[in-house]
């Protein structure tokens, strides 16, 4: 690819594209928001003995700190990547970032559970216009031989969000309150947004108009499904409530699909799905969230609860499986093209699973830090060997012009199997008698995460129907014609600057 490659201009013409951001920029442009974001969806996991105790808040209200991010976050993904296609990239990642950067404001400012949620909700609004779009830009923004090493690098970071948010909220909680928690963001927001102006292109999809009615069918669908397996073990799941939600959401869902078979410009191309690669790839994200985050929400509160761990104390044992996807993303983003994605991603599921199998077998009330320790050390290759080469294989045979959309459906599914595997999980531990004191925490967290290792075994089993994924990805989508192709630069994308 060229330094400098045409574009077209908004009246048609051409222009010429700006000179391209050297690779180590346009990587760190487009991860740090994203590492931000990811940061947010396990850095409140240590706090959450300590909300309960400083804001009153229940166990359904600690599981809404973390569901009001997930919920919004997963329905509006595919809204803010339909907006980033038609008014530029970069412009809604900026905007993403700043509402970010808000709601952490308000989060912090909350003196009561519900101004918590709501502060939640804005930052989940804020992070879907950067986590899909994060992926996009730097795809685009670097050579197609150097994307798998950029989408390495790129699962690295992601993987330290996940490693250094329970470390940094433990280490927040020890040494200040847990507002500080949400007052990191602001420097980091107030940073990144001119650097991302500056060094990253605004490309853009295929300028087709935004389907809001397909935003307003999906966003209610996911928030009533998932509010209903949350309250259906206070309600219970025969009560008329209950029942009325998951039958609402169902039909929300099916005119949502019926809709996207119908638009012009749907907000999920159902054609992408033809595609063996992507269409495994989410099914595999689904069950990875489900099983791992669901049954890490109860294990970082069991160090706490049952083994008497400070927050601090609780991150810092973690550690040998929150730091690893540090390390082993980047190598396995390297060595993906080499190996297949296939292997790797199978591999990774297998250890997550074996990880949490084991943790469910010797969790008790005594259980010692040592036992664990090598279980922690499976679950974080697992987790490592899974971040880059998903990312790699939902992209593989796919143009640019799909890139937003295609990573705004894997985080609209990997967020939605968040916030589900934290609903179910933690149904099954409130419905075996659980409750934030020893002996029940442990009797119920056994089955709950026992659940979470069955599905991961069930998420290996159906990944082995992914194509073997050696290789680079695809430069040019084989959907374009040649008249969508004359208006793309070298990589596939519109780039407006």
């Amino acid at each position: 690819m060229s330094a400098v490659a045409p574009s077209v201009s908004p009246a048609g013409g051409l222009r010429r594209a700006p000179k391209n951001r050297a690779f180590g920029v346009v990587v760190a442009a487009a991860s740090v928001p994203m590492f931000m974001a990811t940061l947010d969806n396990l850095v409140m996991t240590n706090a959450l003995p300590v909300l309960h105790r400083d804001l009153g808040a229940s166990v359904e209200q600690l599981q809404w700190f973390v569901n009001a991010y997930t919920l919004v976050f997963a329905g509006t993904i595919l809204l803010a990547s339909a907006l980033g296609d038609r008014f530029g990239r970069r412009t809604v990642f900026a905007i993403g970032i700043a509402v970010f950067g808000l709601g952490s404001v308000f989060a912090a400012l909350s003196t009561d559970p519900s101004q918590l949620i709501a502060a939640r909700a804005v930052q989940g609004l804020g992070a879907a216009g950067i986590m899909p779009l994060s992926l996009a830009l730097l795809s685009a923004g670097v050579a197609p031989a150097r994307r798998p090493l950029a989408i390495g690098i790129w699962g690295g970071v992601s993987g330290l969000g996940v490693a250094v948010g329970p470390l940094v909220g433990g280490a927040i909680m020890e040494g200040w309150n847990w507002q500080s928690i949400f007052w990191l963001n602001v420097p980091i927001a107030i940073l990144a947004i001119p650097f991302a102006l500056w060094a990253l292109r605004n490309d853009r999809g295929a300028r087709l108009p935004i389907d809001i009615v397909g935003g307003l069918l999906i966003a209610p669908s996911v928030i009533l499904f998932v509010h209903a397996i949350v309250r259906a073990n206070d309600d219970g799941w025969g009560s008329a409530g209950i029942i009325l939600e998951l039958i609402a959401g169902g039909a929300l869902l099916a005119l949502f699909v019926l809709w996207q078979t119908r638009t012009a410009a749907p907000l999920i191309p159902l054609r992408l799905f033809r595609d063996r690669s992507f269409t495994v790839t989410n099914v595999a994200g689904f069950g990875f969230s489900f099983g791992t985050f669901g049954a890490i929400f109860l294990l970082i509160q069991y160090m706490q609860v049952v083994l008497g761990a400070t927050p601090w104390e609780a991150a810092v044992r973690t550690t040998p499986w929150t730091l690893a996807p540090m390390i082993v993303a980047p190598l396995a983003g390297f060595i993906a093209p080499r190996v297949g994605t296939r292997v790797l991603m199978v591999t990774g599921l297998v250890l997550e699973a074996i990880a949490l199998l084991w943790i469910a077998a010797i969790m008790d009330l005594d259980t010692s830090y040592a036992s664990m320790v090598p279980s922690f050390i499976i679950a974080g290759v697992g987790m490592g060997l899974i971040f880059a080469p998903s990312a790699t294989a939902l992209l593989a045979t796919l143009g640019i012009v799909d890139h937003a959309k295609a990573s705004g459906v894997n985080a609209t599914v990997r967020e939605i199997g968040l916030a589900l595997g934290t609903a179910v999980i933690t149904a099954i531990f409130l419905g075996a008698g659980g409750e934030l004191v020893p002996d029940l925490y442990v009797e119920a967290a056994r089955p709950a995460i026992l659940v979470g290792g069955l599905v991961l075994v069930a998420t290996a089993v159906t990944a082995l129907w992914l194509p073997a994924g050696r290789g680079t990805p695809a430069s040019v989508s084989p959907d374009l014609d040649g008249s969508a192709a004359a208006d793309l630069d070298p990589v596939g994308a519109r780039v407006d600057r």
